[in-house]
């Protein structure tokens, strides 16, 4: 037979495991919800500036040469609750899928619902360009088509507690008027966990 201080006891016990459920159960579906609204991963929004060609030089004669440097104005606006701080990379230029340029992108950390702003300067030269066969006809037209890609690998960190991996790739399309020297990339990215 049990005595009124083991039944007290046993209750209190049974009250304390169901609040402990409870409270358990709350917090479970809060972090849920949080993490499927407020903390959802977003892709990152990439501006990128106008900017032009610098150091052109083009030698059409004995053999076609074309030396420039390609500057790209990118800004990476964050609109995640958590930093990325990302590990040093390279950006491949392409022109027609064939690769001209290798751009090295150090290390940075793009803050939580901040923007972080990165100039990179490509050196090309046109010695690969010249053997495609659509080369000559783009010179004619005066535009040149780019392509940029990059996967930057790093770390998201929420409220400076959680650090996941990430992984962010990234693909800008640059088209180059080469009458007035004038860059026009547009970009996009996505981000892997």
């Amino acid at each position: 037979m049990e005595t009124p201080k083991e039944r007290r006891s046993r209750k209190s016990l049974k009250i304390c495991c169901g609040v402990t459920a409870a409270v358990i159960v709350i917090f479970i579906v809060v972090s849920i919800v949080l993490y499927f609204t407020v903390f959802k991963p977003k892709d990152p929004q990439i501006t990128a500036h106008p900017t032009n060609l610098e150091n052109l030089q083009v030698q059409l004669y004995p053999n076609v040469s074309i030396n420039a440097t390609l500057v790209l104005t990118l800004t990476i606006n964050n609109r995640n609750y958590g930093g990325f701080k990302f590990k040093d990379s390279v950006a491949n230029v392409y022109y027609r899928e064939l690769l001209i340029a290798e751009v090295p992108v150090e290390h940075a950390e793009v803050p939580a619902r901040g923007s972080f702003t990165l100039t990179t300067y490509a050196n090309i030269t046109g010695g690969k360009m010249a053997t495609d066969p659509s080369f000559y006809s783009d010179i004619a037209t005066g535009h040149l088509n780019f392509t940029s890609s990059s996967i930057m690998h790093g770390k998201v960190s929420v409220l400076k507690i959680v650090k996941v991996g990430a992984k962010v790739d990234s693909v800008c399309d640059i088209g180059v008027n080469i009458l007035t020297l004038e860059v026009d990339p547009k970009c996009h990215s996505k981000v892997f966990f």
